[in-house]
């Protein structure tokens, strides 16, 4: 007995440490960096969920936007970033796409993370400057046809949901336009509601109060289905592009080598906020869906979407920059 009870004591003393360690997090405000501008959906969503974990958690999560290159300045500076749970990344589907689009990618977005869950998902919208003389999706397509490579298009950066959506509609289509980058979807959205660009796919939260407000016209949604938030407008695939599908997500990771157990509470605690009424009812209605996977799906979904957008590249003969 008495040669037990030094395992004994240690087990005890390892199970309060461990205790002692969930309940010492977070000792002082998160970080959340958000590699987009302002005004995106990815800031939209993680302003959300960091407003209720600060209730949740008895700290402030503060959000951290870090626009620029792709979002790789974003994305890079969380995968840097001390692994301690005290800088969260709230990134969209760029995560994934970046290492297809770039020769240098400064990070790996299955070894430099570990995923927290998949927050929520969207479809992107394909809006038009109303002074474009289009009103339909084939309409559209037999002006770029007519005029191929004049027609100018805005997305979020390369790589982006925004700039893929359009690349794939270009492949199924058989249309040339113009892509302009920008940093971030907020100020794409700002130069075509200006009509410096006529055409853009961002995400239906951002877009939709334009297109309620008539600054903008909705051609066609990028889902597989219809967008309960806007039910008259049909899917590209309805509007005459068969086979075409692009959603845009959204998820939440942490530094690879964060301790499991915090990342399985933030998990909780945020598919617990994705949950609650008045953030289901936000994101309803802007057009987003509410998803909460476990850090298990969500890694497992990361690598089936690097599988995906690497054939869509291939296919739209997308080079590497």
């Amino acid at each position: 007995m008495l040669l037990r009870l030094p395992a004994a004591a240690l087990i005890l003393a390892l199970a309060a440490a461990h205790a002692f360690a969930q309940s010492a997090y977070p000792s002082k405000p998160v970080r959340f960096i958000v590699p987009s501008s302002a005004g995106g959906g990815t800031d939209i969503i993680a302003r959300a969920i960091s407003q209720k974990l600060s209730e949740a958690l008895g700290q402030q999560f503060v959000v951290d936007n870090r626009p620029g290159a792709g979002q790789m300045i974003g994305i890079e500076l969380a995968a840097r970033s001390p692994a301690d749970g005290h800088t969260l990344l709230m990134t969209a589907s760029t995560l994934a796409i970046n290492p297809i689009m770039y020769k240098r990618v400064t990070y790996d977005p299955l070894r430099d993370f570990a995923p927290i869950t998949q927050a929520a998902s969207l479809p992107n919208v394909l809006v038009v400057h109303p002074s474009l003389p289009v009103k339909t999706l084939a309409e559209l397509i037999a002006l770029a046809k007519r005029e191929p490579g004049k027609i100018a298009y805005a997305s979020a950066g390369i790589g982006t949901s925004p700039h893929m959506s359009v690349a794939l509609l270009e492949h199924l289509a058989g249309i040339d336009m113009v892509h302009v980058p920008y940093k971030g979807t907020g100020p794409g959205v700002i130069d075509v509601l200006a009509g410096q660009v006529k055409v853009m796919t961002p995400n239906v939260l951002t877009a939709l109060p334009h297109i309620k407000s008539g600054r903008l016209r909705a051609l066609a949604v990028t889902s597989g289905k219809r967008s309960d938030a806007l039910p008259d407008v049909p899917t590209i695939a309805e509007a005459g592009v068969p086979g075409y599908e692009s959603v845009q997500w959204y998820g939440v990771l942490a530094p690879a080598g964060t301790p499991r157990e915090i990342v399985q509470r933030l998990y909780t605690e945020i598919a617990k906020s994705l949950h609650a009424g008045d953030v289901r009812e936000r994101l309803a209605a802007d057009g987003a869906e509410p998803v909460g996977s476990t850090p298990e799906q969500f890694a497992a979904f990361i690598r089936a979407e690097i599988d995906k957008w690497a054939k869509v590249a291939k296919a739209a003969g997308i080079k590497p920059e």
